[in-house]
């Protein structure tokens, strides 16, 4: 059983999941894998964990810069996925890193990173979308390339 809000944002609707006091998932209405991120039975309630969430990203979409490090995050995942999910967590807000460099300091392939932050639990609160080509071009996102887009844009990276 895990809580939840929803919270609307400048991507559209969020669904904002909670078990205890920690964040479990954050996903965009539509978002790719939403259904595996919130398997199971969910109720609507603005837990004091998913209350701080929600200042949080009042706080990010207004253009200021929380720190995601300041939310206690869960992610379910593999092992490797929470690795890239953590190494996720080093890149600064307006800041971008690509999957092939993240690759080389797992040991891993550009693909195997990618196919893990395409299955980022907590949109925006890891950072995936500051995860580019190696030709800086935006590839794929879960919750869509234009709300990638609109991401880059409301931290200065894109004009």
């Amino acid at each position: 059983m895990y809580d939840y809000i929803r919270y609307a944002s400048p991507l559209g609707m969020l669904t904002v999941a909670a078990e205890g006091d920690a964040l479990t998932a954050l996903v965009i209405d539509g978002q790719k894998h939403a259904e595996r991120h919130l398997a199971g039975e969910g109720r609507e309630l603005e837990t004091p964990i998913l209350r701080t969430a929600r200042l949080w990203l009042d706080r990010y979409f207004a253009g200021a810069r929380p720190v995601p490090a300041d939310l206690p995050c869960v992610p379910k995942g593999t092992a490797f996925q929470k690795r890239v999910w953590t190494e996720l967590l080093t890149i600064p807000y307006g800041h971008t890193d690509t999957y092939g460099a993240i690759a080389r300091r797992l040991g891993s392939s550009a693909r195997a990173v990618g196919s893990a932050v395409g299955r980022n639990p907590l949109s925006v609160m890891i950072p995936c979308h500051r995860v580019l080509a190696a030709d800086g071009g935006l590839t794929g996102y879960a919750g869509g390339v234009e709300n990638k887009e609109k991401l880059l844009r409301l931290e200065g990276i894109l004009k």
